[in-house]
């Protein structure tokens, strides 16, 4: 063992085919959610924050994969939780958009930053119609109001999505049902031009300006 471990040591200091094949074999099995394979490459001496060509991370790739197993041995061995990829995305973000909440919990636990600069994890799930995530988010300090890179927040990516349960789930933790986007629009307006009257007749009934 001690031998195949310096070998494999020398090919990646000295070798760039070998390199080039150790980096490829571990991004195919953090997606294919091999985590024998993942974890056999980084005893070998791979980083556990290798990352493809857009930044997306080993722990990106588990997260989006519910790779729960994965998750807390790159975690355990140091995993960056809250780098980001070139399209703004970190490990919690990839968990929420998917729905996964004990990937998310385990992120958490490990210092992710629920309120991040720019698109949140709330943002994500009000996006995608995640309740139980939303839900979660919110009694774990998400701000509720916060603003999306677009400008809105997650009652207004929820309204125009036509996600009824979370508009309701929003309302009821006192989102700011009034705000309106750079363009104008209100979560209301935005429920109506999508043709989800459901919604807008619910805000209106509650009190919503259009």
């Amino acid at each position: 063992m001690r031998n195949l471990l310096i070998g494999l040591a020398l090919c990646l200091v000295g070798g760039s085919g070998a390199l080039a094949g150790a980096y490829d074999d571990i991004l195919a099995a953090a997606k294919n959610g091999d985590s024998a394979i993942v974890l056999d490459l980084l005893a070998r001496g791979m980083d556990v924050n290798t990352a493809d060509k857009s930044g997306t991370t080993l722990l990106m790739l588990a997260a989006h994969g519910n790779n729960l197993e994965l998750m807390d041995s790159l975690l355990k061995n140091g995993a960056n939780v809250n780098r980001r990829n070139q399209f703004g995305d970190s490990a919690l973000l990839v968990a929420s958009l998917n729905g996964h909440i004990e990937a998310i919990r385990r992120l958490l636990v490990a210092g992710a930053k629920i309120n991040p600069e720019g698109w949140t994890p709330l943002h994500y799930a009000a996006y995608s119609g995640h309740s139980e995530i939303a839900a979660f988010l919110l009694s774990h300090g998400a701000r509720i109001d916060a603003r999306a890179p677009n400008g809105q927040t997650a009652l207004m990516l929820a309204a125009k999505n036509g996600r009824l349960e979370l508009v309701h789930l929003l309302i009821d933790a006192d989102a700011d049902m009034d705000l309106p986007d750079p363009d104008g629009n209100t979560a209301r307006k935005l429920a109506a031009q999508g043709t989800h009257s459901d919604i807008s007749d619910y805000l209106r009934s509650v009190g919503a300006v259009e």
